[in-house]
């Protein structure tokens, strides 16, 4: 962990509960986790832990590209959108949704003007989550980065209900499991 004090007010996003708040200058917080091109900190002075996107990585005193967001330019749509979910993580867990097996499908489609819509569906490790609206925020915003992409929608379902056992061998080397 981290320890650093926030250089300007911003936004943070309670986890688990989902919640918005501000966050003041002049914080003490403690960086837990910077994957995906956000960050995780622990506030002490809030007594819990906040999401805070990559636009605000100065707040911290960091630069966006310092949480580890990916760009792709390859030219597979396909790839590329793979690609771009494995950059999202739930603020709580070191591992990408698409290894800890949350994503159940992805399809490219053809819109009528010519650019492609993405259709995604994902679950969570448990519904009560109150990140799954920002996790599937954060997804289909890095999808709508894509070139060509005009749309790009992401349903949360339950059916099937997830299970550690959709973690991916990579996902459970990362988490020592096994």
């Amino acid at each position: 962990m981290e320890r650093v004090e926030l250089t300007r007010e911003c936004e943070g996003v309670q986890v688990p509960a989902g919640n918005k708040m501000m966050l003041e200058k002049g914080l003490e917080a403690f960086i837990t986790q910077s994957l995906g091109g956000t960050f995780t900190v622990q506030v002490p002075a809030y007594g819990g832990l906040f999401r805070i996107a990559g636009k605000d990585a100065d707040a911290l005193g960091k630069t966006p590209e310092q949480a580890g967001g990916v760009v792709s330019t390859g030219g597979d749509l396909e790839a590329m959108v793979w690609e771009q979910l494995k950059t999202c993580f739930d603020p709580e867990i070191p591992v990408n949704i698409v290894d800890l097996g949350l994503v159940y499908g992805m399809e490219v489609k053809d819109a009528d003007d010519g650019t492609k819509k993405v259709e995604i569906k994902m679950t969570l490790t448990a519904q009560g989550c109150g990140m799954g609206a920002s996790i599937a925020m954060d997804a289909r915003h890095k999808i709508m980065g894509l070139p060509g992409v005009s749309e790009a929608d992401v349903d949360l379902v339950w059916d099937p209900p997830w299970t550690p056992q959709m973690i991916s061998p990579e996902g459970r080397e990362r988490l020592g499991i096994d």
